[in-house]
């Protein structure tokens, strides 16, 4: 930049500041009033649907039909309508969201994109009640957030932000206008003036430049004037000879450096095939915490090949290396596709996790997708497998979604970015159940919980695995289903929650229907056995449903 230009800028905010400063102020103070205005009168509104819903629900309570499902729906939808009735605007919008981010109940239609959910459900899980700004249909919106926990919602009343602050655009576009035509004024004034100061400088410019286009620096500039222009020369003059010298330490050290950054890729290259890349690169960025631990939540994920010792005994050592390596590599090209990192081959075992070092969000999507891709790869494997007169290899898979402890552990001779504790064990012991269930896939619920959305899935049983008092719920997941499935699993699942409030009549009932429209599916036989069994001989007074496992 001139210094011509330089003096512009340097002058030009003293004389635009006060009229900016006096611009802002005043738009400012009337977004703040305005504000106050918002704030009072969303909160007004929000208190009084408050009001009315706690009305509602007193009168469930003192009838006894707050468990009712029917009249608890009156009253959803009166709350609703009273709702849409404090609406005053064609901008103004109440909405009640479920805590799954779905939308329970709403003044006007409403069709928020993913990520506007996705904010949502953060605001619910943080609690966030009060004053909020929140993105929704598309628009800036200002809101009063309260929860209705007597519903299960989380309630926004909101005006579109641009309708509040419609006036406050209008001042701060007539001081826009204003500061530019004052600025604009000013600048070629001052460009006339500045040009007149530096005419004596150009001359110094021209001999620095020439010197950067030849790259010889041993060109000097004249010396005219004993002023700070003349002093500004000698400097340069000095400067020039300093870099002449230093130029050849720069060669050595450039040398080095590039020496360095070609052992480092030759260390990369070879690492990168035993530990995940982003781990290697953590290690240059940190070395210094190469043996440190962190707490995560994660998700893991065991596979397995069912049977794997009665395939090897009939391949030769070389068969049984040739088929892992293929499978394994397989595997493992989808695991790390889809955002996973391979912790471990145990024998035919695959242990891998998602969500370290770095989460994507959706950690458990991203297991169950790949564990999802895994079991339909295992089709063309196995086309391969047979082209060479092998068996083919049945997979298991496992996965769990919690806190685990997660870092390179072991010693500065050998260590494995690893993770360990309780809920990898449960992994690996869900991974085991596959085998007893007859399901290719089983995961925990909280990883049900993360994919029930995206996955059809299949309650199967609660058991306490082996090692673990506790029980764990277990469900297997399908990509997609069709329409008679979908059917046969809802009518499944009303069984699977009167067969735990001991209704085993009415839940039998319901197994036979689903079994009768998916003859082939053993969870719901099993179940459908269990309930004929109980009707005739009840459970203990302490029954919970859980199926004890002693083995892993």
């Amino acid at each position: 930049m001139k210094i011509r230009a330089k003096i512009v800028l340097l002058v030009l905010p003293l004389l635009i500041a006060p009229l900016a400063i006096s611009g802002l102020v005043s738009s400012y103070s009337a977004r703040n009033g305005i504000t106050q205005v918002a704030v009072q009168f969303l909160r007004f509104k929000a208190e009084e649907i408050r009001k009315y819903a706690a009305q509602q629900w007193a009168i469930l309570q003192e009838n006894n039909l707050s468990g009712d499902d029917y009249f608890v729906d009156v009253a959803r939808k009166a709350v609703e309508g009273y709702a849409s009735g404090t609406v005053r605007g064609p901008t103004e919008l109440v909405v009640g969201f479920e805590p799954s981010g779905v939308i329970g109940m709403g003044s006007s239609k409403l069709e928020p994109v993913p990520s506007e959910t996705e904010a949502i459900v953060a605001m619910i899980g943080a609690g966030r009640e009060g004053w909020v700004r929140v993105r929704l249909g598309g628009f800036d919106r200002v809101a009063e957030a309260m929860f209705l926990p007597d519903f299960g919602w989380y309630v926004l009343v909101s005006e579109r932000e641009d309708r509040f602050y419609q006036a406050v655009d209008e001042i701060l576009k007539r001081n826009t206008l204003i500061i530019v035509v004052s600025a604009f004024m000013a600048a070629l004034l001052l460009g006339w003036f500045s040009s007149y100061m530096t005419n004596p400088i150009r001359n110094l410019e021209r001999t620095m430049a020439r010197v950067m286009e030849t790259n010889n620096l041993g060109l000097r500039a004249e010396i005219k004037y004993s002023d700070e222009i003349g002093h500004l020369a000698a400097s340069f003059n000095g400067m020039a000879s300093a870099l002449s010298e230093a130029y050849g330490q720069i060669k050595s050290y450039a040398l080095k450096a590039a020496l360095s950054q070609r052992q480092e890729r030759k260390v990369r290259n070879i690492f990168q095939k035993y530990v995940p890349v982003s781990v290697i690169e953590q290690f240059f960025s940190r070395p210094e915490a190469q043996l440190s631990g962190d707490e995560r939540i994660l998700t893991v994920l065991f596979s397995d090949i069912v049977g794997f010792t009665g395939i090897s005994e009939q391949l030769t050592p070389t068969e049984v290396v040739d088929s892992l390596n293929h499978y394994f590599e397989r595997m493992v090209e989808i695991i790390t596709g889809s955002k996973g990192i391979v912790d471990k081959y145990i024998g035919d075992a695959i242990m891998a996790f998602f969500g370290a070092p770095v989460s994507s969000g959706h950690d458990a999507l991203d297991g169950v997708t790949a564990a999802l891709e895994m079991l339909e790869s295992l089709d063309e494997f196995n086309r391969w497998q047979a082209s060479k007169g092998r068996l083919p290899f049945h997979s298991g898979i496992g996965l769990n979604h919690g806190k685990v402890t997660i870092g390179n552990i072991g010693s500065d001779k050998k260590m494995d970015y690893t993770v360990i504790g309780d809920m990898v064990n449960i992994a690996s012991r869900i991974e085991g159940l596959t085998r007893r269930y007859d399901e290719p896939l089983l995961v925990s619920f909280p990883v049900y919980l993360e994919v029930r959305s995206r996955f059809p899935c299949q309650y199967i049983d609660k058991v306490a695995v082996k090692g673990r008092r506790s029980a764990v719920s277990i469900f297997g997941v399908r990509r997609e289903i069709d329409a008679v499935r979908g059917k046969a699993l809802k009518i499944y699942h009303a069984g699977i929650r009167r067969y735990y409030d001991r209704r085993f009549e009415e839940a039998g009932r319901d197994f036979g229907t689903a079994l009768s429209m998916q003859p082939d599916d053993k969870a719901m036989a099993t179940f459908a056995r269990r309930c004929s069994a109980f009707i005739k001989d009840p459970p203990p007074s302490g029954w919970t449903g859980v199926v004890v496992m002693c083995e892993k």
